[in-house]
């Protein structure tokens, strides 16, 4: 495996890098220490062609300006806590509500904004970027010292496998994610409605219109957020739909049923090129996001337009802290958090 790695820029003072890592194959990814943003990601289609599957911006710069996490590592919580509130062993926490009234994907300053540490580990058929960082007691309103560790092995199979690990030293909501927007066609000026989706789901958690669980479990069988076969994602939108108008597309915590664990939970398809994108992972559950909301947003080579990247974000399900029924997303003193989740784009 081949690796580069380019001085980005600098943010106070420290310097940003880009990493690239180049398989036997000719495709390869690029990723940054400044919030873990995998900025691109080259793979060939079935006519031996080269291209960018990844949506984000041009620069670091972009990167820095708001942006919707393109690429990021997400965290303390992804997804929405409700009112930035929960409750904990009795004691009451308030966190900063960057999407107000509530509490969005870490908040104002999550981990897709850290300058995280880094080491590189590299043999013959694979390279691993180990990323760290520590996120303070009462970072964003999150009580405890967490200690992360966010490991990113791209292999010569062309797969992106991305391992977490974490301690910490007071009990604390974890959810993490990671928020890459991909665009199969390797043309963003594309929508990727187009795409075939398959989810290994029945069931969703209901949602109000904010994007708040409300605590019910929903059946989707046969419904317009059914994707337990393959399904076109352009002529399964129904936008005037009850459950999607309100988004103006898909944006669902789907609940995952796997049949084992070398079963892709997820699967994507662009008809033209042939390639696939497959999503293994330990999490609970996946949010499929249609990229509704992008237009006008300033890109690698342009501006964006609704629909031009989807995300399959694997996760706990949203504002576990306030349902109890919820699987688990405390972490408490003594435990090891580890998740894994491997995407892999195959022709």
């Amino acid at each position: 495996m081949q690796i580069t790695k380019t001085k980005w820029g600098n943010i106070d003072t420290i310097d940003i890098f880009l990493f690239k890592f180049l398989g036997s194959s000719g495709q390869y990814i690029a990723i940054t220490n400044y919030g873990g943003i995998v900025h691109s990601w080259f793979c060939l289609d079935k006519n031996g062609k080269l291209e960018d599957v990844l949506l984000g911006c041009k620069d670091l710069e972009g990167y820095q300006n708001r942006h919707p996490y393109f690429g990021a590592i997400i965290g303390r919580c992804a997804n929405r806590i409700a009112y930035g509130k929960f409750s904990l062993d009795g004691q009451d926490y308030t966190l900063q509500c960057n999407l107000p009234p509530h509490h969005l994907h870490g908040g104002n300053v999550g981990f897709d904004k850290k300058i995280w540490d880094y080491e590189i580990i590299n043999d013959a058929h694979q390279a691993t970027l180990i990323l760290k960082t520590v996120s303070q007691d009462g970072e964003e309103g999150y009580p405890g010292n967490l200690d992360l560790c966010v490991k990113y092995t791209y292999t010569d199979e062309n797969q992106l496998i991305i391992k977490y690990e974490a301690t910490t030293d007071k009990p604390t909501p974890l959810n993490l994610t990671n928020h890459c927007y991909f665009n199969l066609s390797g043309n963003t000026n594309k929508s990727i409605l187009d795409h075939e989706m398959f989810i290994q789901s029945n069931t969703v958690t209901e949602s109000d219109l904010f994007l708040i669980p409300t605590g019910n479990i929903l059946d989707i069988r046969d419904t317009v957020l059914d994707f337990s076969t393959s399904t076109n994602i352009g002529q399964r939108m129904d936008i005037s739909h009850e459950l999607l108008k309100h988004q103006k597309g898909y944006d669902h915590n789907f609940i995952l049923n796997p049949e084992n664990q070398n079963t892709p939970v997820a699967i994507a398809k662009e008809p033209i090129t042939g390639r696939i994108l497959k999503v293994y992972t330990d999490r609970p559950a996946i949010q499929l996001y249609t990229g509704n909301w992008l237009y006008g947003l300033d890109g690698k080579n342009g501006t964006y337009q609704d629909y031009a990247g989807f995300c399959l974000e694997t996760q706990c399900y949203p504002d576990a802290p306030n349902h109890l029924h919820f699987p688990n997303s405390i972490l408490r003193p003594g435990e090891v958090f580890i998740s894994e989740t491997t995407y892999k784009v195959e022709i």
